[in-house]
């Protein structure tokens, strides 16, 4: 199987920069695998909440994670600075695809690249219709 190359800055629409911290490090000296994850997370909710979609409270728009994975391709840690790299690959009737890559300092290459899948849910937690104005802010991250 030929496994897929990095991608690089240039194939990613929205940036967010993103400290480690020493507490992010595992025994080998580099990320912890569930800190990616984290990563992947932080960028995607500050992201959204910088673009006016309400996240958190009584008036939140509730999306679910119903799939994530990560590619690695090299170490990163503490004391990086990462720059997450954002793009929506897929937008459905409820459902849309993020995929985020990390790169570390100023690298142009990713060092990891990760997704989330995401549900839009009414208020008992079942699949709704994206909202229009949800929508039209994720197409401007997709290809």
């Amino acid at each position: 199987m030929t496994r897929q190359p990095p991608g690089t800055r240039a194939d990613y629409r929205a940036f967010r920069i993103l400290p480690t911290r020493w507490q992010d490090n595992d025994e080998y000296g580099h990320l912890n695998n569930a800190t990616y994850y984290a990563l992947f997370d932080t960028a995607v909710s500050l992201w959204q909440i910088d673009q006016g979609i309400e996240i958190r409270g009584p008036n939140a728009t509730k999306f679910l994670v119903i799939e994530s994975g990560c590619r690695y391709h090299a170490e990163m840690g503490f004391p990086d600075v990462l720059t997450a790299g954002l793009r929506v690959a897929h937008i459905g009737t409820s459902s849309f695809r993020y995929e985020i890559a990390l790169f570390a300092n100023e690298a142009d290459t990713a060092g990891a690249e990760g997704f989330f899948t995401q549900v839009h849910v009414n208020e008992v937690s079942r699949p709704a219709p994206l909202p229009t104005s949800v929508r039209h802010i994720l197409e401007q991250i997709a290809p």
